[in-house]
């Protein structure tokens, strides 16, 4: 079997998530490998300097393209080979019997982001699973329990995040806030996924477009309130926290562990809403850290995790549309 079938797999490969929708993942197709890398014009940053959230999602569409494959009968395995100066994380390539996973493309087509109300968090059962593929890799799962600490921190990272001309030009970059947008079925962050009213979106839009006007008399502080208060609606804060002295080819391989705790999730009815910035930003990093006992560069993705009340919206992709 061709290795290029694996370009008719691609729709499905690209279901994997990534920050701001960006998917920063390309392919180049090499006689019997591919070359699994990245577009740095997909790369954030000045939201994500460090590049982790760029590792972690790499590393989550390696996982999505061998679930995928292997469910779909193409035998392939990855072989790690990061190099940030080639922008490469790996090799896709041919190899019987071919990578093995619980899980299925089904579930790789019908996993979500959830950024609206949860009726529950996740049972004793899923989180000792949660916790039993990070362990595989050296890692762990954390609970945060402490609400009013973390509405603490996620209103002082709000602020951070907006106070960042930077930043916000970034996420001007990626919001897709109007059907209109020449993007809105490709990449990006939709209304709908945000779970904003057209009202709401259309609110952000003209408070985005003022924001070189309207930052110096307090806008920042505005946009963190008008994000809203994510922990009021339900669900429980877990913490992917890595082992120690991981490198950025460490951080690709966690993605793929990312990749598998967000289907174990959905293999149990429940979704995520990733909640970065708590990370994102120092102070609330090392505040999150000392509170989890936790060397703060161990602590890789933070999200709000529980079952959905009503449908989730689907984000666009830029390989079969948005389905």
């Amino acid at each position: 079997m061709d290795i290029s079938a694996l370009r008719v797999l691609a729709p499905l490969c690209w279901r994997a998530p990534s920050a701001h929708n960006t998917q920063p993942w390309r392919l180049d197709h090499r006689d019997e490998e591919v070359h699994v890398g990245w577009d740095p014009a997909d790369a954030l940053p000045a939201a994500d300097p460090t590049g982790r959230d760029l590792r972690l999602s790499l590393g989550a569409f390696v996982e999505t393209c061998l679930i995928v494959a292997a469910d779909l009968g193409l035998p392939i395995e990855y072989v790690p080979d990061h190099c940030a100066q080639d922008r490469r994380v790996g090799w896709l390539r041919l190899s019987r019997p071919g990578y093995r996973s619980p899980f299925t493309a089904a579930q790789v087509q019908g996993r979500r982001t959830h950024r609206g109300r949860f009726s529950a968090g996740p049972d004793a059962g899923t989180l000792a699973a949660l916790d039993a593929v990070a362990g595989q890799a050296g890692g762990e799962v954390r609970v945060v329990s402490d609400a009013d600490l973390l509405t603490r921190l996620l209103t002082t990272a709000d602020r951070h995040l907006y106070a960042d001309p930077a930043v916000v030009a970034e996420l001007r970059t990626w919001l897709r806030l109007t059907p209109r947008h020449p993007r809105y079925r490709a990449d990006g962050l939709t209304g709908r996924c945000l779970e904003l009213s057209p009202g709401e979106a259309a609110g952000l839009r003209a408070a985005l477009a003022a924001y070189p006007v309207l930052r110096p008399l307090g806008l920042p502080r505005l946009l963190a309130t008008a994000a809203g208060h994510p922990l009021a609606l339900g669900g429980t804060v877990i913490v992917l926290v890595g082992p120690t002295g991981m490198d950025d080819a460490a951080q690709v391989e966690f993605g793929r562990v990312l990749m598998r705790t967000w289907l174990t999730l959905h293999a149990a009815g429940l979704a995520a809403h990733p909640l970065s910035q708590l990370i994102d930003a120092s102070a609330t990093r090392a505040a999150l850290g000392a509170t989890l006992d936790v060397a703060p560069e161990r602590l890789l993705h933070v999200a709000r995790v529980g079952r959905p009340v009503g449908p989730t919206a689907r984000s666009a992709r830029r390989v079969g549309g948005t389905g």
